[in-house]
Parts: structure tokens; C-alpha cells; sequence
């Protein structure tokens, strides 16, 4: 398997389509997600791409058929934000993440799948259609940006390699 180029972000000013906030960790700011300056350029897209999905609805195979989409579903959301980082060509459903990448945690972007649910964690925060462990839930279903999930009984935890 080739190796993973980190690419280093260059130096960025904030702005609405690509917020950033200053860092190595990602901050929620009423609902949108900013990436951390300190992240290698993939996270940072992989973190705006889970913007522009954040009010889609959940949708059974949402994401699977095609990249946009009306809603996502859980692993649809998964594979956009992975694909908008260039970390993947095609979609996977959870049951397929669980064997995805590398085993374990990562140090910016960490999937969690079991055979029916998976979520991200990037940079500090989840990307997740599941409002589990979030004392203020956004409104209404389907990806949203949340606070990380501490514990994580019975999912597999992967990474992209190099992340």
C-alpha cells in the first residue's frame, strides 16, 4: 500500500464556505464546524464537506447512489466527508467500514462502524446521524456535527493511514 502524503494547509484566512479556527482541534460554533489550522489540508476538507451535508435529512442509502444527494444515511455521511478528503473512490456501508484502513484510532480522523451504524470523529468532534451522548441535539435527523463520544462499546475503530 503506497504511503499517505500529508499535505500541510497553507496559511488560511477563515472564511464562511471554509471556516477555521485557530489549532489542532475542531470547534462546533452553532451547528457548523470549524477546522482546526493546525490539520493537514485532508481533515480540513473532510470537516467542510460535513458542513455542507449538516441539514440534509437521514435517508436509508442516502449517499450511497451518489455523492449528492437529497439525505444521507449514517454510512453515506461517512463515505462523503472520507471522499471530500480524497481518502476513498467509492462508498461503503458500515459492515464494509469496519474492515476499512487501518485498525484502531487516529490521530485526526477516526471511523466507528459496527454492522448498522457508523460515525466520524475528526479533529475533537463526530459527524453522526445518531444523536447518542449529545446533551443538545440539533434539530431535525440526519448528519450532524456533535460532541466526540468518549465511549464507544461495540464499534470497530479505524483510520485512514498517515491520519
Amino acid at each position: 500500500m503506497p504511503a499517505t502524503t500529508l499535505l500541510s494547509p497553507p496559511v488560511q484566512i477563515s472564511t464562511p464556505a471554509q471556516p477555521i479556527v485557530q489549532g489542532s482541534r475542531a470547534k462546533i460554533i452553532n451547528g457548523l464546524a470549524y477546522a482546526p489550522s493546525e490539520a493537514p489540508l485532508q481533515v480540513q476538507r473532510a470537516i467542510w464537506a460535513g458542513n455542507a451535508i449538516r441539514h440534509k435529512p437521514y435517508v436509508y442509502g442516502g449517499g450511497h447512489g451518489a455523492w449528492i444527494s437529497s439525505g444521507y444515511d449514517c454510512s453515506g455521511s461517512v463515505s462523503y466527508v472520507l471522499h471530500a478528503a480524497g481518502l476513498i473512490n467509492i462508498s461503503m456501508d458500515s459492515g464494509q467500514m469496519m474492515g476499512w484502513g487501518e485498525a484502531g484510532l487516529g490521530q485526526w480522523i477516526t471511523v466507528y462502524a459496527n454492522p448498522g451504524h457508523a460515525f466520524v470523529q475528526i479533529a475533537g468532534i463526530r459527524l453522526d446521524t445518531s444523536a447518542e451522548g449529545d446533551r443538545h441535539p440539533a434539530r431535525g435527523s440526519g448528519p450532524r456535527w456533535r460532541p466526540v463520544m468518549r465511549r464507544t462499546p461495540g464499534y470497530t475503530a479505524r483510520h485512514p493511514l498517515g491520519f
